[in-house]
């Protein structure tokens, strides 16, 4: 593991950022959550949170060795806020770059919560409808990731032996907003408020310590679907 280690998450509406490494004697996360019907604040949020961390260990941006951020799915305007940090960041201090799946960070402790027996199902609301979703069971992709209707999810995950007998676990804001059309195809959804249903900064730290790095310019984003201003134009302009 590096000897600091910034990891920052904003492809949902939460800004979430952790600071790790054999520097730092515990890891330690930050985060930024809107309420219901407030907009995202990564903007306002990453960077501060961020110096905040640094700060506390008496380090500064120069001090970091690795940085690591989420590259989706998710809003198209956090992503882009998001990589765009990184690599100024990593450009300007000379650290490392790693890019960490938001749904593999979403599923990781759900993972852990579950056992290797139990698929998990990892939902990301994608708005207009839809979610950002994969599953694995263990270490083995069960769903891919994809962008799709709640119901195409429950039909596939019915499809994949998804059953009341044989749940899976679902977690993610997508999964709490859909609950009603998830549930009845043998999707088991923890209470609106558990931990399990946040991207945890301190999960994706984990993950991207053991990453290689890679050039900057390597590092993209995962959309899944067109950003909903494309959407939107060429829902415009068909005749």
């Amino acid at each position: 593991m590096s000897n600091v280690v910034l990891a920052f998450d904003t492809a949902t509406s939460s800004t979430a950022v952790a600071l790790s490494g054999t520097a730092i004697a515990h890891t330690a996360e930050l985060r930024d959550d809107p309420i219901a019907g407030q907009r995202p604040r990564h903007a306002q949020a990453l960077l501060g949170l961020a110096r905040n961390l640094l700060e506390d260990e008496g380090l500064t941006f120069a001090d970091v060795d690795r940085i690591v951020v989420g590259t989706g799915p998710g809003g198209f305007t956090g992503l882009r806020i998001g990589l765009a940090t990184a690599r100024a960041l990593a450009l300007g201090s000379g650290a490392e770059i790693v890019g960490v799946s938001t749904l593999r960070t979403l599923e990781r402790p759900a993972r852990e919560a579950a056992g290797d027996g139990q698929a998990v199902v990892a939902i990301l609301d994608a708005r207009r409808g839809e979610v950002f979703a994969e599953a694995r069971r263990g270490i083995d992709l069960v769903l891919e990731p994809a962008a799709l209707t709640p119901a195409r999810l429950a039909e596939l995950t019915i499809a994949a032996g998804a059953s009341a007998a044989d749940p899976w676990l679902g977690v993610g804001d997508g999964a709490v907003r859909f609950r009603s059309i998830l549930e009845p195809a043998g999707i088991a959804i923890p209470a609106d408020d558990s931990p399990l249903h946040r991207v945890s900064a301190t999960v994706l730290s984990e993950l991207g310590a053991r990453a290689t790095a890679v050039p900057r310019a390597e590092v993209l984003p995962d959309y899944l679907r067109l950003p909903d201003a494309e959407i939107t134009r060429r829902a415009r302009s068909d005749p």
